[in-house]
């Protein structure tokens, strides 16, 4: 853990002993009382925080003080069509990691429909790994992340038209490397925000090849092979970050 962060409910209270943030703090970190480390609120401030007091039961006790605005994320939205799982959780902690504005579901004609029933995102888990990412990062806030039931629900929606972004009108950019127009690699940079359409592993359907270029994207490739989810999914948003200028 790069930095301790908190829920706000949580400040003034112990933390148990079991919970991951006191074991690394006292066997991976080996802090003592009176030592300090990084610490942060989600969605608020960041600086340090000093353990005040070791219980007995093995619960701590930290005090906060915070100053520092976390980093401002990246006016980047990914959409991706659900692939399994597994791969959920991974590209939720690598984006958030990122600092991707926002990451929305989307179901897809070629995606796996039961893919849609995962308990990741009503049991916490997909906090858990938006919240891991941005642990990696030293921020405090993660990405929005959406759910859509059809990527026409999504284009209809255009959730990219709604918060401090859409001030700027964004590259849309589809990635596709059975019919591309081109590739996403040689696109001249443009220092706006970059909403990216990532399909499920099958790929777009015809049907959504219609739907994407008639909501005005431009279907890109990342190369001939066929990318696992979450390797398109980190390799199209650092592209989006050298378009915008973000890598320099």
């Amino acid at each position: 853990m790069n930095i301790i962060l908190f829920e706000e409910y949580e400040v003034g209270k112990n933390l148990p002993r079991r919970d991951e943030r006191t074991i690394h703090l006292l066997k991976v970190l080996h802090k003592k009382r009176g030592d300090v480390f990084e610490a942060g609120i989600l969605g608020g401030l960041r600086g340090t925080g000093r353990i005040e007091k070791i219980n007995i039961d093995g619960s701590i006790f930290v005090s906060l003080s915070l100053n520092e605005s976390p980093p401002p994320r990246l006016a980047i939205r990914v959409a991706v069509g659900f692939p399994r799982p597994i791969q959920i959780r991974r590209f939720l902690r690598d984006l958030s990691n990122l600092g991707v504005e926002a990451i929305d579901l989307v179901g897809t004609d070629m995606g796996e429909k039961s893919y849609r029933d995962t308990k990741l995102l009503s049991g916490g888990g997909a906090r858990a790994a938006l919240v891991e990412g941005a642990v990696q990062a030293r921020d405090t806030n993660v990405p929005e992340l959406a759910v859509f039931g059809q990527l026409s629900d999504w284009l209809k929606s255009r959730p990219w038209g709604n918060g401090e972004s859409s001030r700027r009108l964004p590259l849309l950019v589809a990635l596709d490397n059975v019919r591309p127009e081109g590739a996403f690699s040689r696109q001249a940079p443009a220092r706006r925000p970059v909403v990216l359409a990532v399909g499920p592993e099958r790929g777009w359907s015809d049907r959504e090849r219609d739907l994407l270029e008639e909501a005005g994207f431009s279907r890109l490739s990342m190369g001939s092979r066929a990318l696992r989810t979450e390797t398109a999914c980190v390799a199209a948003a650092i592209l989006a970050m050298e378009k915008m200028g973000e890598l320099e």
